[in-house]
């Protein structure tokens, strides 16, 4: 069953998502068995704009972070009455490579699209309601992992990423309880469907494992490249709306 974004498309209004103020959630990466990096995501309250406010980054750290260099950012503001982006800021900064751009997004000038200004790229009309890649994934969270999926399900949520319009299509694989420090934790498996060429081999070489309770927080996720693969997992979480219920502690 294909499930498609009732955002983008308009057929629905935008809920509200104050359940996620306050909400961090921190990670170790590890590439080649090297803790390489860390990693957190963010969901706040900004009083300065009167939006939410979504913050991520991935900085590299130890050996890695001396011969190469990686901290990367990315920043989105949500109306705080329809749950639509406002403003997308991406800041890459990996060795010598910088890539910086603000994309801002209106909504509500036409009824039957939205409007987003790239300063990279201008202006462009674009799908009604689109969102950005932060506010996909928390769209993802908020809506689409639901008791009722099947194993094999496709969920596919339209954003406007890297300049340009991309379909976040995300595959349900089932339940599966994986170890993360010697606990174990129960976890709803996805494979959000990746691009065959440059950096990845197939479709599915990236698996995201969302605690099996009501948070559905990513606790483990895999990556793998043709240069390597690497993970990150779950080591710190505060400000969840509801207590997580996801471990089950060693016997």
């Amino acid at each position: 069953m294909i499930h498609l974004s009732l955002l983008a498309s308009g057929q629905k209004k935008p809920r509200e998502i104050p359940a996620y103020v306050g909400e961090e959630l921190e990670y170790v990466i590890v590439y080649s068995f090297v803790n390489s990096g860390m990693a957190k995501i963010k969901f706040d309250y900004d009083p300065i704009t009167n939006n939410y406010h979504i913050f991520a980054s991935a900085r590299s750290i130890g050996l890695p972070n001396v011969i190469y260099k990686i901290l990367d950012v990315y920043e989105c503001y949500l109306d705080t009455l329809t749950g639509l982006p406002v403003k997308a800021i991406r800041n890459i900064r990996e060795g010598n490579f910088r890539d910086y751009n603000v994309v801002t997004f209106d909504h509500s000038s036409r009824q039957d699209s939205s409007i987003i200004h790239s300063q990279k790229s201008g202006t462009k009309v674009v799908d009604k309601n689109i969102l950005d890649i932060l506010s996909g994934f928390y769209e993802l969270r908020k809506n689409y992992i639901t008791p009722d999926l099947k194993t094999g399900d496709l969920i596919i949520i339209r954003t406007y990423f890297t300049d340009e319009i991309w379909d976040l299509k995300v595959r349900y694989m089932g339940k599966e309880t994986i170890k993360i420090k010697g606990e174990k934790v129960r976890c709803l498996k996805f494979n959000p469907v990746t691009e065959v060429g440059r950096a990845f081999k197939t479709e599915e070489d990236m698996t995201v494992w969302f605690s099996d309770d009501m948070n559905n927080i990513p606790v483990k996720i895999k990556v793998d490249l043709w240069v390597g693969s690497f993970k990150a997992f779950l080591i710190n979480y505060k400000g969840l709306e509801y207590e997580f219920s996801g471990w089950e502690k060693k016997k």
